[in-house]
């Protein structure tokens, strides 16, 4: 990620410091915090402008199954279609043909990336694969691999146990 084009320097000091007033005022103790009232992620939904495309890229390259390819209710002609990345959660795409939605942009209230925990047998041969198949990416801490998917959603691969951010609990 690219810092912000901007003349005035970032106070991190300041930043920080805001963090730790949120963390204080908001940040419960593990065993002090109530049960979710959520039971998990259903899907996350992103767009697609190429539909075989994508399924080739989550499917073939990243070896997510394709559960589903069904009408999109909402828009016709458009599909609604799923992938299975563990444990009952899904990725979910979009298509909109004939309406030219643009390319992909990171913007205030959009997605910035999907994170998808892998075992660690499985992240380094899908990192192996990512380089075979000349996707661009970065590896950061050993763990995590950051890529771009055909239409420039920023993907993940988390080496990390669910609940996990670089060997630190987060659940």
């Amino acid at each position: 990620m690219t810092q912000p084009d901007t003349d005035a320097p970032i106070d991190l000091e300041a930043v920080e410091a805001e963090r730790a007033r949120i963390r204080e005022a908001h940040l419960r103790p593990a065993g002090e915090r109530p049960a979710s009232s959520a039971r998990g992620l259903h899907h996350t939904a992103l767009i697609s402008s190429d539909v075989e495309r994508t399924v080739r890229f989550y499917q073939d390259l990243l070896e997510f199954p394709l559960t589903e390819l069904i009408d999109n209710r909402d828009y016709p002609g458009s599909s609604h279609f799923f992938f299975d990345i563990g444990h009952g959660n899904l990725l979910a795409f979009f298509d909109f043909p004939g309406l030219d939605v643009g390319p992909y942009a990171e913007v205030l209230g959009g997605l910035h990336h999907c994170a998808i925990s892998v075992d660690p047998a499985h992240w380094d041969r899908l990192v192996g694969k990512l380089e075979a198949a000349g996707v661009e990416h970065v590896v950061h801490s050993g763990v995590s691999v950051y890529f771009r998917d055909p239409d420039g959603a920023r993907i993940e691969l988390i080496a990390d146990p669910l609940g996990e951010m670089y060997g630190e609990r987060v659940l």
